[in-house]
């Protein structure tokens, strides 16, 4: 396991291991998006992780797609999110928010004045997502106009400020799961005849451009992105994924990103094969990881870093329990995305 435990140069940053905790969903904040007490302690409690990713955080209002989701707009939020990031630090660890905007994985409910969700096309998707009165279906969204989408990367702009502001370490642009950046990307949910729209490159231009503001803003040496090829979340298809994201991998090259996240689920195709080669920075590996797995991607250079969700989420002292080979503990599904406590923040440690 000595590759899995040595120091790693990620952007501007030594990192400690390669060990990095997944962002994952918890509902953990008030119906403002402000962050709650227990989400200080939940990151505290996983800071000997290489680097913590956090949890999706909606850049404005208008991105939200869940009840209880967190975001990184307003000065309440910022000053949540600056307690988590002090109690990581003192750990001696580093994280780096995930900003996520669903786009049309949403409800009017969760919404401003119960607006529509935005999207490139008015396209409903199949499905439904959690709202502070259960679930509920899905609606047709609101196709962005040009203007309207300058607006929203500018949005990431600022949110990738506040994060730098609230203590990050850097930023994480969440492409995948079909959210708004994936939305752009794939040729099922974007149906425009502009800029945005058709070709591969006017289809990737949306995800570059939040990356290029993001960058300008905080620098690119802070900024990630997480893609998940042939995910099909949230009703999301394309009809050339392979095309699609080894036109838009090779677009990353030159931009000194910090590092770009893929993690697979099911796919057929080997993206890591492809698309490795073609990224000029750190290259994070998720998803059906194993100690032993991570470790030997990592020797064998087919990944600079290895990504756990489930593993740190009930494991706090990851890292410890890899390295003395201790039994882990098994996660609590039904307490994934519920209020308080319990699920959260009473996993054993070692």
């Amino acid at each position: 396991m000595n590759a899995l435990f040595s120091p790693l140069a990620l952007g501007r940053y030594t990192l400690a291991n390669r060990l990095v905790m997944a962002p994952m969903t918890r509902s953990r904040a008030d119906d403002a998006g402000v962050p709650s007490d227990l989400v200080t302690t939940y990151y505290a409690q996983r800071a000997t992780a290489g680097l913590i990713i956090s949890e999706g955080v909606f850049p404005d209002a208008s991105g939200k797609g869940y009840a209880r989701t967190p975001g990184i707009e307003t000065a309440a939020q910022v000053a949540a999110w600056k307690s988590v990031t002090d109690a990581v630090h003192a750990q001696g660890g580093h994280i780096f928010m995930q900003l996520m905007h669903c786009g049309r994985v949403s409800h009017p409910s969760l919404l401003a004045d119960g607006g529509l969700p935005l999207a490139p096309s008015a396209i409903k998707p199949a499905g439904q997502t959690w709202t502070a009165t259960g679930l509920q279906d899905f609606v047709t969204p609101q196709a962005l106009s040009v203007t309207q989408i300058g607006g929203v990367v500018d949005s990431y702009r600022q949110a990738a400020r506040r994060a730098i502001e609230a203590g990050f370490d850097g930023v994480e642009l969440h492409a995948a799961s079909g959210y708004l950046p994936e939305q752009f990307l794939s040729s099922g949910s974007n149906q425009r005849d502009d800029q945005y729209g058709g070709s591969v490159e006017n289809r990737s231009r949306f995800v570059l451009e939040v990356l290029k503001a993001m960058a300008d803003e905080v620098g690119a040496d802070r900024v990630g992105i997480k893609i998940s090829p042939e995910m099909n979340f949230n009703d999301i298809s394309d009809a050339n994924p392979q095309e699609t994201y080894t036109y838009l991998v090779t677009q990353l090259r030159g931009l000194k990103l910090a590092y770009l996240h893929v993690a697979l689920f099911g796919a057929s195709f080997d993206y890591h094969a492809a698309l490795r080669p073609l990224f000029d920075g750190r290259y994070l590996v998720g998803s059906g990881l194993t100690r032993d797995s991570a470790d030997s991607l990592i020797a064998e250079g087919n990944a600079d870093a290895a990504v756990f969700g489930n593993a740190f989420l009930a494991n706090p002292d990851l890292p410890a329990r890899f390295r003395s080979g201790a039994a882990l503990n098994v996660p609590d599904k039904d307490t994934f995305y519920a209020p308080g406590a319990e699920g959260y923040i009473d996993y054993p440690a070692l």
